[in-house]
């Protein structure tokens, strides 16, 4: 087969569903640094899950805890039998083993080939059960149930809503090729949504999780595309002459905000998902780009060089008067709101850093809270506790992820090499 039909295969095969996509890389998690207190927490590994396989539902609790920082899994020794859900809790013997809190559960089959998973949480300093839930599952959803008791977990622990169960969406370009690939937030379970030997930048997710707007260069020009996510099918939204980019989801699910170069310059457009009722919001001589949704939807946050410098500026998303946001420094670009309206996460030029910045949208105070040099494309997870972002660390391209207050730091990469980019976490999916 020569280059081009190869080529030609690889362009058309881009609409494919998720569910028949092969996965290609999985990402690896390197955990560069933890927060000051973390909960020690005793995860038993639960009775009977070795019928499930060699990944193990406890172990995949386990590291979802760890990995968010707040938690510190503690050595266990052989326990024999291992206690159930159902089991007597003795509380003095796990507050022995210096653990806070206690998760137990069991695993068995049922007549219809699927299986049933138990789990109990117990605080062992109230000495009190917290709750506990079963699942019904097959083979197949280990992961997926992990997740969600870990989920649980998590909720109980710290009153907020766990990310486990979400998902997140990256780019990965390996040689000439691109992919945009959905993964677990763990970086487990990749698929590949599309591929193209053409740039693929700014995916973002619609509030629901169904589907992902995008900006491909498929046909030699930026273009924006909705995608389905449960059909593989999508949509043009935008393909005007000129520029089509930066796609931004309003909270209802129905409207984009993107920059259009089809009038002159860049400038804030919004329009259906289906690219219909296109209207122009922002009308300036300078650059107008970036645009993203407070979650109430009232703000449009958006970036700017009306002032000179590149900075973040916020009008309302019926139009109206821009005010400017950023004060501090000379190049502050890319604004996500936090899930719930306080901050604004960013990218900000720090002594010539590239780095990732926290300001408090009511006193305006500033934390930059990464330390490499090269970050871009800021991506709050759904309950605000930890920030996805793409850097580029020894000439690499791959994600970090860091806590809202700067103490705790993830490392993501490409298990098989390729440089990882626009990272993009998704919402709850309930």
């Amino acid at each position: 087969m020569n280059q081009l039909a190869s080529r030609w295969i690889w362009l058309c095969a881009i609409g494919l569903a998720l569910a028949a996509s092969a996965a290609r890389a999985q990402l690896q998690i390197e955990i560069t640094g933890a927060t000051e207190k973390r909960t020690p927490i005793a995860i038993v590994p639960f009775a009977g899950e070795t019928a499930l396989g060699p990944t193990a539902i406890s172990a995949i609790v386990r590291a979802d805890l760890e990995r968010s920082g707040l938690f510190r899994a503690i050595e266990l020794p052989p326990l024999n039998p291992a206690p159930t859900e159902a089991s007597t809790v003795n509380y003095s013997e796990w507050r022995s083993r210096l653990a806070d809190a206690l998760v137990v559960g069991s695993v068995s089959s049922r007549p219809d080939g699927r299986f049933e998973v138990r789990f109990r949480l117990h605080d062992t300093i109230k000495q009190a059960a917290l709750g506990g839930i079963a699942y019904t599952m097959t083979k197949d959803q280990v992961r997926a149930t992990a997740h969600r008791i870990a989920d649980f977990v998590y909720e109980k622990l710290t009153g907020d809503k766990g990310v486990f169960s979400t998902r997140i969406a990256y780019v990965v370009k390996r040689g000439n090729r691109y992919e945009l690939q959905i993964a677990d937030a763990d970086g487990e379970g990749a698929e590949t949504a599309l591929a193209s030997f053409e740039p693929i930048i700014s995916p973002a997710w619609s509030p629901d999780g169904r589907r992902l707007a995008y900006v491909s260069f498929e046909n030699k020009k930026p273009v924006i595309y909705v995608h389905s996510l449960l059909d593989g099918k999508r949509n043009v939204a935008a393909n005007f002459r000129g520029s089509n980019s930066a796609p931004a989801w309003a909270p209802d699910g129905k409207t984009l905000a993107v920059t259009l170069s089809r009038e002159g310059g860049s400038q804030i457009f919004l329009l259906n998902a289906d690219g219909s009722n296109v209207r122009r919001i922002t009308t300036s001589s300078a650059i107008d780009t970036e645009p993203r949704y407070s979650p109430d939807g009232k703000w449009i946050y958006f970036t700017s060089d009306r002032g000179g410098t590149p900075q973040i500026y916020r009008m309302a998303s019926t139009g109206g008067e821009p005010q400017r946001v950023t004060f501090e420094g000379g190049y502050n670009v890319s604004p996500r709101p936090s899930p719930d309206g306080k901050s604004l996460a960013y990218i900000t030029r720090n002594s010539g850093k590239f780095q990732v910045a926290l300001q408090d949208l009511e006193n305006r105070q500033v934390q930059i809270i990464t330390d490499s040099d090269r970050d871009e494309s800021p991506s709050y997870a759904p309950n605000g506790r930890m920030i996805l972002f793409a850097t580029v660390i020894g000439g690499r391209g791959l994600l970090s992820a860091v806590s809202a207050d700067g103490r705790f730091k993830q490392r993501l990469s490409a298990a098989t090499g390729g440089d990882v980019r626009e990272p993009a976490w998704g919402p709850f999916i309930e």
